[in-house]
């Protein structure tokens, strides 16, 4: 079987958190935690998935939260072009990981079952619930639904040879993780089943749970996916960039190969 190329594309970050907008019950909750923002771009040959959209400057003034780069500036590094772009892996439907769905308008999106029905159902009377999705991203995705370009997992998934879908849940009801053949082994891209490599190693829920028996089943989930726990990748970690080679420009790191040293070097 033939691996993929990996790499993690930075878009965004938020620098002005504390520990307690990361972990629920830590003992340092007032220090300082940044938080970064990422897409994932696979590769093999011609082909290429993409997994998560992040969001753009629209939804960024909209909410308070300004990027760096909006998500087709920042893949332009790696020669691609909104059109190229046919397939994307919709992790959860949450404004930083669906919230550019517009701006590849080729795609065909590769969803659970139950984060649509969760992000259109009766759960999203509650604010607390639906603060994390914008009401037009998730018409985006029932505007692909109804023009046949949604596929839809309900579980464990096959998307490419090498690459498959898993649904933890936790963070949001039907979030799912990818895994990915790389040179280095399996790789699991994490996304929110893990914020931060501490979320996951530690044991330590992010603060944003629907569902906290899965967010914690999530944690052993994404590990058993991985070759190696330096194999997991998580959704917003700074350190993810200090651990992988950059490739050009600063925003870009290259996973495939594995990290340059591991976590707890």
């Amino acid at each position: 079987m033939t691996p993929w190329e990996v790499f993690a594309v930075k878009y965004a970050d938020r620098n002005a958190r504390t520990r307690k907008d990361s972990f629920l019950f830590d003992d340092n909750h007032d220090q300082p935690h940044d938080m970064d923002y990422f897409m994932w771009v696979l590769r093999r040959g011609s082909d290429i998935l993409l997994v998560d959209t992040g969001y753009d400057s629209e939804e960024g003034d909209r909410r308070g939260r300004p990027i760096r780069l909006n998500p087709v500036e920042a893949l332009a590094p790696l020669g691609l072009q909104p059109e190229d772009i046919g397939t994307i892996i919709v992790t959860h439907l949450h404004y930083d990981h669906a919230g550019g769905l517009k701006h590849f308008p080729n795609a065909t999106i590769h969803l659970q079952a139950a984060e649509m029905a969760f992000a259109t159902g009766p759960c999203m009377c509650h604010g607390t619930l639906n603060a994390p999705f914008t009401a037009d991203h998730v018409c985006e995705a029932v505007q692909r639904l109804y023009s046949g370009r949604v596929v839809f997992h309900d579980g464990d998934g096959e998307v490419r040879e090498g690459v498959t879908v898993h649904r933890t849940g936790g963070h949001s009801k039907g979030l799912q993780v990818v895994r990915v053949l790389t040179e280095a082994g399996w790789m699991c891209l994490a996304s929110d089943a893990s914020h931060y490599y501490e979320n996951f190693l530690k044991g330590k829920p992010f603060p944003i749970v629907v569902d906290l028996d899965d967010m914690f089943s999530g944690f052993s989930i994404i590990q058993s996916l991985a070759s190696s726990k330096d194999l997991v990748i998580p959704g917003h970690d700074p350190l993810v960039r200090e651990l992988f080679p950059s490739h050009g420009p600063d925003h870009i790191v290259r996973l495939d190969r594995g990290p340059l040293k591991g976590i707890g070097s």
